[in-house]
């Protein structure tokens, strides 16, 4: 999961599924202020076409020491993505970072803002009118070996998970990627297995797990974040991350339980949080596993050495310092300034995720780590003001310039 491809983790906003809060871990606990949806976002295809426009001098911004250093670490981080890497935005190449990531490697943190005013200049994506939410990286009991209590398995990505056209597809419609599947007997490719048929053994006796979790609930919830840490029985921890999908539909089961009115104020509805949809799960078991299956889509997991979860620009995202964003609208890798009306999120940030929901110019995902407080933060983050866009110095005459 990558944390976000983890695309599947910002679906939970944009199908209902969190009301609580962007992402919130599956836990019994108080429900948290509803989160509203994002703005509708027009169409378009890239930054490139949304409208660009010079952005404040860096400087004023008020960027804070500690928040620049900790910045400039982590786009130190992504700078061998960003000079390897197509920038989806249109705004940049690759060569225009190369001056601010040769730098980077020695420039004293303790001076870190100065780097920023030095090889940057501030942009505004259409009207800058931003969207953040937040997420974190949850923590459920597991085993890496089946034993009693963990009894829920973890699978790495199978062999026979393949892209390819159905023998039965006009040469005319394929276009874009094939779609994901699997061969059948007769070597026709079929869609993979969902969820259902994964869950009553389809992949069972392949050595494919990589683990094994203790709650089905838990579990399905760390799927949709799409990363995650698994408290080992010896109280290590195990991190896992997003190695592939199945290529199956998701569901978001919040706003399955809304249309049939299981969540609302009423008398025998649950809260419209997430603690309510935990609840009623756990309250109707038979009921709850069937709701889960209607959502087809299953995540495949990989063990992880990092010291961080693993982001879209395949490099760890770090805590109040890595944000989510569409690279259609931002360079992967980029630092993205934003002042919103939930000041913990107000600073400078590195665009190194994506997600799901994450969509269109300046709607972002800031990342708060793992824990209490990050859970806490993440859940109740939803953040409305504005945002810039610090490209390399130039990009904004050469764009003007075409």
């Amino acid at each position: 999961m990558q944390v976000a491809t983890r695309a599947l983790r910002g679906l939970i906003l944009s199908a209902g599924l969190a009301l609580a809060g962007c992402q919130a871990v599956p836990k019994a606990e108080p429900p948290r202020t509803a989160t509203p949806l994002p703005p509708i976002v027009p169409k378009v295809e890239s930054a490139a076409f949304s409208g660009l426009s010079a952005g404040p001098n860096i400087g004023s911004l008020g960027i804070q020491s500690g928040d620049a250093g900790t910045a400039l670490a982590s786009f130190l981080e992504s700078c061998p993505k960003l000079v390897a890497r197509h920038d989806q935005s249109g705004l940049t190449n690759r060569e225009d970072w190369r001056p601010a990531c040769d730098a980077a490697r020695t420039w004293p943190a303790s001076d870190a803002l100065r780097f920023f005013t030095t090889y940057f200049e501030s942009a505004r994506i259409g009207d800058g009118k931003a969207f953040a939410t937040g997420y974190f990286e949850p923590e459920i009991l597991g085993s890496r070996t089946r034993r009693p209590g963990y009894e829920v398995p973890v699978y790495r990505l199978p062999p026979d998970l393949v892209r390819d056209w159905p023998a039965d597809m006009a040469m005319s419609e394929r276009t874009g990627r094939a779609p994901l599947g699997r061969k059948d007997a007769s070597g026709n490719h079929v869609p993979y297995y969902e969820r259902a048929e994964i869950e009553r053994g389809a992949l069972a006796g392949r050595n494919l797990e990589i683990a094994w979790a203790a709650d089905p609930i838990e579990f399905f919830f760390l799927q949709i974040q799409g990363s995650g840490l698994l408290r080992l029985p010896d109280g290590s921890l195990m991190r896992i991350g997003y190695a592939g999908q199945n290529g199956r539909e998701y569901v978001g089961i919040g706003s399955v339980m809304r249309e049939r009115g299981l969540l609302g104020d009423g008398p025998g509805q649950y809260a419209g949080s997430m603690q309510g949809i935990v609840q009623y799960l756990r309250d109707y078991p038979e009921a709850g596993a069937d709701l889960m299956r209607l959502n087809k889509s299953w995540i495949f997991f990989r063990e992880l050495t990092t010291d961080g979860p693993l982001g879209a620009l395949e490099v760890p995202v770090r805590r109040g310092s890595s944000v989510a964003a569409d690279p259609a609208y931002v360079p992967l890798g980029a630092p993205v300034w934003l002042d919103l009306d939930r000041d913990v999120a107000d600073g400078l940030w590195i665009a190194q995720d994506t997600g799901g929901a994450i969509k269109g110019a300046n709607r972002f995902d800031t990342f708060w780590g793992n824990g209490p407080q990050a859970r806490e933060i993440a859940g109740g983050m939803s953040g409305r003001g504005q945002a810039l866009v610090l490209l390399p110095k130039g990009t904004l005459a050469r764009r003007q310039g075409q």
